[in-house]
Order: C-alpha cells, then sequence, then structure tokens
C-alpha cells in the first residue's frame, strides 16, 4: 500500500496500531497517523471510526477529544470538512520522526571508539586533593554554587601550604572566570579552618572537619566530570556532523531559493470572474478575464509554489489541481490573541498581519464595491483594485519569507507570529546578517512601509552588521549611525564589493 502523503515523506504506510503506546503519542498525532495511514483526507467521524477500530477509544469519547485537541493546525489543514496533510510541512517530517515511524536522516556523532585511559580511583575524604583533581573538576566549570569559603579551603588543602590571596586567584582564574571567590574575602565564618597570617597569607587549620566534606565535594563533582566525558562524542565527529548538517541545509535552501512562486488573488473567490497572477522572482503581474481561466492553469504548470488567501479553495474554485506543488495559505497564521486576564480577545485578521508587516493601512478594497464593479462591467476599475490587492499579499508574503514570521501590531502588543509558509532552511534576515558580518559586507535594506512596485530598491539604505558581543545578537546600523529595528526591515540584500 502506498499513498502520496508517505511517498513525499519517504516511509513506509504505517498502522495506527504500532502507535497507540508510544510515549510522545497524543489525539492529536495519532489523527496525524490516520491520516497517513490512508493517505486521504478524513472528517473527524472516520478518524474516531479508525480510533474504535484500533482499541484507542470508543467513537463517541474519540470525537470529543479529536474536537477539542484543535485538529485544524499545521502540519493538518482543513479543507471544509475534511482535514488533510501538508506533507510538505517542516513538523510532519519531525512528528513522523518522533513517532518512530522513520529513522534519523543522519547519525548522530558518537562517544570516542577509541581506548580510553583508566583513570585513576578517586581518593578517600582523609587524603588531602590535588592539584591535577582541581584542574580536572573545575575546569570551565560554574562554581557560583559553591561557597567562597569552601573554594579557598580546596585550593589551600590542594597546596599544602599557606598562600596569598593574590595566588588563590590566580591559580583559579587559570581554571574558571565563574565563581564568588574575592581577594578581600576575610570574614568566613565561626568555625573556620582558614587562618589568616600576620602576613595576609591565607593557611589551614590541620584537622578540621570541613577539610571532609570540602574533598568529598570535590571528588563527587569529579566522578561526574569522568562520567560525562566518557558520554561525550569525539569533538572532531561533533564538527564534522555540525559542518555536514549546515551544507545539508545550505543544499535545501539553495533548492528552495529556486522554485518558481506565484501569488494567486480572484474575485469573487467561490467563482472567480477576475484573477491576478503576481510572478515572485519578476515581480510581474497579469490579470485574466474570466473567458481565459485556461490560460491561468496553464501559468499555475510552470509554478513549485503557490500562495494566495484560502489558497486551496480558490484553486478548488478554478478548477485546477495543484498536485505535488507546495501551497502557502496567506491567511493568519494564527486567529485570535488574548489581550487580558479578563478574556478579552483580538481577533487577527490578514489586513491587520498587511499593515503591521508592511505598513500598508487599506490593503483590500471593499467587497460591495468590487461586486458593484463586477455588476457594472467596470472591468477596469475592477482590475486595477484587485491587483493593487495582490501587491498587498505579495508584499506579506515576502516579509514572510524575509522575517521568518509576520508582524501583529495592534494598541500595546507588537510581536512576530511564526509564518507556515517559510521552511527553516529558507534563507532570512538573520541568514543575511550572520553572512555579511562573516564576509565584512554591507547589507542595503528597505525599511518601513513595503517598498514601491515600480522600483523597489529605491529606498535602499546601505548597512553595516555590529556584533552585540556574542555571535546571536547582531544589530543593523545605517550610514547615519542610526540602529535599525529588524521588524522593521521589508526587503535586504548583500552589496557585493
Amino acid at each position: 500500500m502506498t499513498n502520496s502523503y508517505c511517498e513525499a515523506l519517504g516511509i513506509h504506510v504505517p498502522a495506527l496500531e504500532m502507535v497507540t503506546a508510544h510515549p510522545e503519542a497524543s489525539t492529536y498525532r495519532l489523527m496525524i497517523v490516520v491520516l497517513l495511514e490512508q493517505g486521504r483526507p478524513m472528517t473527524l467521524p472516520e478518524v474516531a471510526e479508525r480510533f474504535a477500530q484500533a482499541s484507542v477509544a470508543s467513537v463517541d469519547t474519540a470525537l470529543r477529544a479529536l474536537k477539542r485537541c484543535r485538529p485544524a493546525r499545521p502540519p493538518v489543514y482543513r479543507d471544509g470538512d475534511r482535514y488533510a496533510l501538508d506533507p510538505h510541512d517542516h513538523d510532519l517530517d519531525l512528528l513522523v520522526f518522533v513517532l518512530g515511524l522513520r529513522p534519523p536522516r543522519w547519525s548522530a556523532p558518537r562517544p570516542e571508539a577509541k581506548e580510553r585511559k583508566e583513570a585513576p580511583a578517586l581518593s578517600g575524604p582523609d587524603v588531602p586533593l590535588s592539584a591535577a583533581e582541581l584542574h580536572e573538576a573545575w575546569r570551565e566549570a560554574n562554581l557560583y554554587g559553591w561557597s567562597a569559603q569552601r573554594i579557598a579551603i580546596c585550593i589551600l588543602d590542594a597546596h599544602r601550604q599557606a598562600m596569598a590571596p593574590a595566588e588563590v586567584l590566580a591559580f583559579l582564574a587559570s581554571l574558571t572566570p565563574m565563581h564568588p571567590l574575592r581577594e578581600t574575602d576575610t570574614r568566613w565564618g565561626r568555625p573556620t579552618p582558614i587562618l589568616i597570617l600576620d602576613d595576609g597569607r591565607w593557611a589551614l587549620e590541620p584537622g578540621h572537619p570541613w577539610l571532609l566534606s570540602a574533598r568529598k565535594a570535590v571528588r563527587d563533582r569529579l566522578a561526574l566530570v569522568r562520567k560525562w566525558a566518557a558520554m561525550r562524542p569525539d569533538p572532531a565527529a561533533f564538527q564534522a556532523s555540525q559542518r555536514a548538517s549546515e551544507l545539508r541545509s545550505a543544499r535545501h535552501a539553495d533548492e528552495l531559493a529556486r522554485l518558481r512562486r506565484v501569488v494567486v488573488h480572484a474575485f469573487p473567490p467561490a467563482a472567480p470572474q477576475a484573477v491576478v497572477l503576481v510572478d515572485v522572482a519578476a515581480r510581474e503581474l497579469t490579470t485574466h478575464a474570466p473567458d481565459e481561466l485556461s490560460r491561468v492553469r496553464e501559468g499555475l504548470n510552470d509554478d513549485d509554489v503557490i500562495a494566495g488567501l484560502a489558497v486551496r479553495p480558490l484553486l478548488r474554485a478554478l478548477r485546477y489541481d495543484p498536485g505535488p506543488r507546495r501551497l502557502a495559505d496567506l491567511g493568519p497564521p494564527q486567529k485570535t490573541r488574548r489581550l487580558n486576564r479578563r478574556g478579552r480577545t483580538l481577533r487577527i485578521t490578514t489586513p491587520l498581519l498587511v499593515w503591521g508587516s508592511c505598513g500598508i493601512g487599506r490593503p483590500f478594497g471593499d467587497e460591495q464595491r468590487l461586486r458593484r464593479y463586477l455588476s457594472a462591467g467596470q472591468t477596469t476599475k475592477l482590475h486595477r483594485r484587485l491587483e493593487a490587492d495582490a501587491k498587498a499579499l505579495f508584499a506579506l508574503y515576502q516579509y514572510g519569507r524575509l522575517h521568518g514570521a509576520v508582524r501583529l501590531r495592534w494598541g500595546f502588543l507588537d510581536e512576530m507570529i511564526p509564518a507556515p509558509w517559510v521552511h527553516p532552511d529558507e534563507t532570512r534576515l538573520y541568514g543575511l546578517k550572520a553572512r555579511a558580518h562573516d564576509l565584512e559586507l554591507p547589507l542595503e535594506v528597505v525599511v518601513g512601509s513595503a517598498p514601491a512596485w515600480e522600483d523597489p530598491w529605491g529606498r535602499a539604505r546601505r548597512c553595516r552588521v555590529v556584533s552585540g558581543g556574542d555571535r546571536w545578537h547582531r544589530s543593523l546600523v545605517d550610514e547615519t549611525g542610526t540602529m535599525i529595528e529588524d521588524r522593521d526591515v521589508q526587503l535586504a540584500r548583500l552589496v557585493l564589493q
């Protein structure tokens, strides 16, 4: 038995009975397994019947659970009363792996296969510490959970002599910078095994009972360090695996970048009388009348990704079967947003996201006015308004591709919502900034509202990427020294000097 879902994921057709006892199984995930198993869209009662056949739950109990689990969320989408899978969704491939339906795509680095030298047995608390033990136990360790007094006791015990505070700090600094000990620490509390000599040096009181607990603490940590070291993979193998993963992602990003993309917009959506196609790469608009719908279908055959509002019902209205093509629904990825504890909610709409992301105040024409244009035969006005709508959808689609999310702004809210039509491997603004920083190249960015259709780079500003102190935080600074907020960027590209 084969089906398109399993073929796209490269897995064998699963059986629901294989997964019911899996610890990661939930109602939603079991529904995904049923859809994979059947290889077709299904209604919730049909899924509940399959649950009952597999002895997961009775039909009534399963149906109630399915309705409560929010079934219409990626990678599942709802089309009428039926629920289906998007085989191109990244989360679906991950869920298939989590449920044990496919093996790993690549092997994880294993601990070093070479023989390790047998570590010497740990001494008891009656034996003083050694400098070698401290080196092994405290190397690059976070010692903020240790008291300054205990740290000083361990160092003095390992050196078996009185030491100046600066010598203690120097030895500790050679192991780790993360510790609470300070040279001015002299109030150790009473009774303390640390004696302050007349010349200011620190010494230990022989035979003090606190020495035993300090030695035990170091050797307990040493045992853990050795245990972790035995499980740690070979650093070279780990780096090789990381480079291979980055190379795979880069290759996949190149494949995704080469896909031909189109944004489709039509009116009325249920029975299109005018259709606008936007070629994403060429930024070209093509408007078709009702007698040209066959040309629309022919044009869509050349594309790999089709985006639009309620794209699946729209393609069905156009009598077009997308087959294995990727579909991007530009409707709100999230329907509502809770505003306060009293339960007040904000209804998220596509116009709200277009305004928040691209700064277009009235992105779509009034439906009643469009119907008047249509009934009065005012084709020019209808097409002009639909083309403006398609440009707004195109701007939202491009913003989502650049950031991996769309922007929700309303009152005090200003947050990003992940865009489901963007694959994690696609190159986004974060990756562009990282590349510009590594190559020491500037970026050209368009900031503010959506760029002009005729000259998208007319408002471009040249920026440099400034590191924020670590590799994860990088900021854009323009030629005047003004810092640019990432969320305000509409377009970005490297400037190859």
